[in-house]
Order: structure tokens, then C-alpha cells, then sequence
């Protein structure tokens, strides 16, 4: 075992050394030019195109609204990577991995958006035994690439490796539960997984239903906790400040209960662990964004920008915030999410680090079912719109439970490595859809700026740009 846990960290080293760093914030470098930053500095038009219109029903084909596509990715997204993923970061690499967290969240947005794009652009519409929209990594492998043997490998693998990701969740809700009410280990699990099944049993309306509600809520109240540590100590924000970009770039002696970090896994960690939260580059945004209602999938598309700005800018900011401007990541040998929860605790006493440990729980509890989805599309490619597979969904749904309530309380350090090894083959993947396919992402992103909306703004009513494979590969449907 010992040897099997340092072929981890050694495959995890490699994987995310300067080469995937590189890799990807230099694709989000190069998409942002390419977009002219429009994901960036865009912000009225973005916003007004997604939180603005988060009510609204949609226009075009699809299974959901787009508002709740993004909750559904946002499950995803806002997880325990916020808490225990910064958590992490900021003991492996100190203050100043939440830097590299920015840079590759800003550039991210892009990425992301490409993710979006390649989603409803290569989606299926799946009649026979869901009614339902959908797409991931294998369904563009097929219906862009056209390499469906290589598609069916790539889908078994996701499916059948997915969920073992999310044994990082329960670690996370088992140790700040128990640190912070003394509860069980087996209890919390237990509810998790009695919990997590009702609501999966339900498919993606039940799913995205109970995430648009779950979400905003959970995301508000966490960053209202975070805002008020921050406000408690706003005299010692300079001196973080100063801290964080100072340690970005040079090393951190080690003091108290942290062990010092190099420049390179400030790096390293940081967009490692930032990447993870926000998803940018794994792929997972095809999948979510694939059954929204759109008029156009570049309109789809702004919603990557809320989703990353969110996630990284706001909520992972406040968790490191709080571990940073606390000193925690210094005072205690804690990791993972205990140590967010012993920031809270420092900051508002007991009763911080017991609504830490509510926060977690919602957190992972969600970003399991939202992994669900994802990992389900691979199944649903593997057999087709056929009855097999409407008949797999309850076997599949129990065996993706399993890693989840069995093996949580593995190492974090080794939970992390491990899902950072299965995050880099995905960012490989997706990294070159997007390069393979870069000229279809620049045909579609310019048809909705320099024609789509020009003709919406002179008040014409031009047709809906929309794609089905399933009914023709070679001249996919548009409305």
C-alpha cells in the first residue's frame, strides 16, 4: 500500500509539472486573444445574458433552462474543491497558490466557454429512452472525430473510474463533521448515500431542479460566513495581501504546523487545485451545458464565465481568506477540510466550524450528484438510446455510490492525488478537442457576434442555431 501511495504522488508530480501548467493556462492565454477577452471584459453583456435571465424558460432545443445547466455545473464546480481543495493548495503551496488559482481562473473562462460550445455543438438527442439532450467526451470523440471504438473506451473508463473521484467528497464531510459535532463517521455517510440516491433516482429535471435551489443558496450563505472573517480582521488585509503575491512568487519558510513551499508548487497546487474547482479544462462543462435551451450555444457559452468567476473569484478566494488571514495553515497540522473548519472555529468559535462542516456537507453533497450526471452520459453513450439503456441507470447508480460511502476514510493527501491523476487525462482530452476542433469554436463564436446579434439588435428574427447528431452527422439540425 505504502508503494501504491507513492506511485501516486510521484504520477501526480508528473502530471501537473510544468508541462500541464503550461499546457493550461497557455490554452486559456490563447483562446482569451483569440475571443478578443470577451469572456472577460464583457461583464454587462454576460451578466445580462445569464443571472439576469436565470428565470426565464429559455428559446431553442433543449432538456433545461439555461440557468438550470449552470446549476448543474456549478454542482460540479462548487464542491469541496472550494474548501478543502483551497485547503490544500494553501498547505502544499502556501498563500500564494491562490495567485495561480486567479491566473488560471481567468484565463479559464475561455476554456470554459470552448467546453460549452463543443457540447451543444456535438450533442444528441436522446428520444427513445430519456428525452433528454446529451454529450460528453465521448459523444464528440464519435460525432467530431468519428472514432467510435476509441469513444466506447474512452466512455467505460469515465464511467467506471468517475465516481471513485468522489471519495474526496465523503473524506471531507466525514472529518469536519466529526471534528466539528463528533459525529460518526458511518452516519454521515450513511445519510449521504440514502440521500444522494433519492435524488439522482429522479434524472436530470429532478437533479437540475433541486441544484438551482441548493446552489445559489449555499453559495450565498458560505460567502457571507467568509466575508464576515474577513471584516472581523480588515485591519491585517494589507499585510495578507502583500502575503499572498509576495509568496506567489518567492518561497515560504516553513512555520509552525506549515511546511514551507517553493515557487513551483505555488504554482503547481494552485492551478491544480483551482482547475479542479472550477472544472476549466476538464471537460465536465460539454457534459452539463449539453441539455440547456439555447437560441445560439455561444449564448450558452457566456454562462462559463459566471460559473469560473464565481467559483474561483469569490467562493475559493473567501475560503483562503479565512485560512490565510486566521494563520490556521500555520497554527494546525489540520488539511483537507478540517482545516477550514479549524479557520471558522479560530475566527467565530464552535459555532464557526460547525456551520463549516454544514457548508461541506451541502457542498460535497451536491458536487456528488453533479459528478452523477456527468458520469451517467458515459453510460448512456456506452449503450445507446436503447432500452439497455434505460435499464442500466438503477445498477449504475449503486455502483457509483459504492467508492463514495465505502472508501472515505482513505488519506486525503492520497484521495487528492489520486483525482488529480484521472483531472489530467481528462484536461489532455479536452485540451485537444478544443484544439481539433478550434476553427468550428471560431465559426460558431463569430457567427454570434458579428451576425447573430447584430441581427437581434436591428430587431430582426433570425433562426435559432441548434444541433442534433443523432439526426444527421454530416448536417447536423439548425432552426
Amino acid at each position: 500500500m505504502e508503494a501504491f501511495t507513492n506511485f501516486l504522488y510521484w504520477m501526480d508530480d508528473l502530471l501537473w509539472g510544468n508541462a500541464m501548467t503550461v499546457a493550461v493556462v497557455g490554452t486559456g492565454i490563447f483562446l482569451s486573444i483569440c475571443f478578443g477577452f470577451r469572456y472577460q471584459r464583457m461583464i454587462g453583456f454576460n451578466f445580462r445574458n445569464t443571472f439576469r435571465k436565470m428565470f426565464d424558460k429559455g428559446t431553442g432545443e433543449g432538456t433545461i433552462t439555461g440557468f438550470q445547466a449552470a446549476c448543474t455545473a456549478l454542482a460540479n464546480t462548487i464542491g469541496t474543491g472550494n474548501i478543502s481543495g483551497v485547503a490544500t493548495a494553501i498547505v502544499s503551496g502556501g498563500p500564494g497558490a491562490l495567485v495561480w488559482m486567479w491566473i488560471s481562473a481567468f484565463f479559464g473562462m475561455s476554456t470554459k466557454a470552448c467546453e460549452i460550445i463543443i457540447g451543444q455543438r456535438y450533442r444528441e438527442h436522446y428520444k427513445k429512452s430519456m428525452d433528454e439532450y446529451v454529450c460528453d467526451r465521448s459523444f464528440v470523440m464519435k460525432n467530431a472525430f468519428g472514432w467510435k471504438r476509441g469513444a466506447v473506451v474512452l466512455a467505460v473508463f469515465c464511467f467506471v473510474f468517475g465516481p471513485w473521484t468522489c471519495c474526496v467528497q465523503t473524506e471531507a464531510v466525514t472529518s469536519s463533521m466529526q471534528q466539528a459535532f463528533g459525529i460518526p463517521s458511518i452516519v454521515s455517510v450513511v445519510i449521504i448515500g440514502i440521500t444522494c440516491i433519492v435524488t439522482i433516482w429522479g434524472g436530470l429535471r429532478r437533479i437540475s431542479a433541486v441544484m438551482s435551489k441548493a446552489v445559489p443558496i449555499m453559495a450565498v450563505l458560505y460567502t457571507i460566513m467568509g466575508l464576515g472573517v474577513v471584516l472581523i480582521n480588515f485591519r491585517s488585509i494589507p499585510a495578507v495581501v502583500a502575503l499572498i503575491f509576495r509568496s506567489a512568487f518567492s518561497p515560504q519558510a516553513a512555520a509552525g504546523g506549515f511546511a514551507g513551499a517553493t515557487v513551483r508548487e505555488a504554482i503547481q497546487y494552485g492551478v491544480a487545485r483551482g482547475m479542479y474547482s472550477n472544472d476549466a479544462g476538464t471537460g465536465y462543462g460539454m457534459i452539463a451545458h449539453a441539455s440547456a435551451k439555447t437560441d445560439h450555444p455561444v449564448r450558452q457559452s457566456l454562462w462559463g464565465w459566471g460559473e469560473v468567476f464565481l467559483d474561483t473569484m469569490i467562493i475559493c478566494s473567501i475560503t483562503a481568506f479565512t485560512i490565510i488571514i486566521t494563520g490556521s495553515y500555520m497554527e494546525s497540522d489540520a488539511t483537507s477540510g478540517a482545516l477550514t473548519t479549524f479557520a471558522f472555529t479560530s475566527a467565530y468559535g464552535r459555532i464557526g466550524g460547525q456551520l463549516t462542516a454544514i457548508a461541506i456537507a451541502v457542498f460535497a453533497w451536491t458536487t456528488i450528484i453533479g459528478m452523477y450526471y456527468t458520469c451517467e452520459k458515459s453510460v448512456n453513450y456506452t449503450f445507446g438510446d436503447t432500452e439497455a439503456n434505460r435499464k442500466m441507470m438503477p445498477l449504475y447508480m449503486i455502483y457509483y455510490m459504492i467508492p463514495c460511502v465505502i472508501f472515505y476514510n482513505i488519506q486525503a493527501d492520497v484521495l487528492w492525488a489520486f483525482t488529480d491523476i484521472i483531472s489530467a487525462a481528462y484536461v489532455a482530452i479536452t485540451l485537444f478537442f478544443i484544439y481539433a476542433r478550434r476553427k468550428e469554436i471560431f465559426r460558431l463564436f463569430h457567427d454570434f457576434w458579428d451576425r447573430y446579434i447584430p441581427a437581434r439588435e436591428r430587431g430582426e428574427n433570425p433562426p435559432i442555431v441548434s444541433y442534433d447528431c443523432a439526426v444527421d452527422r454530416d448536417h447536423p439540425l439548425k432552426r
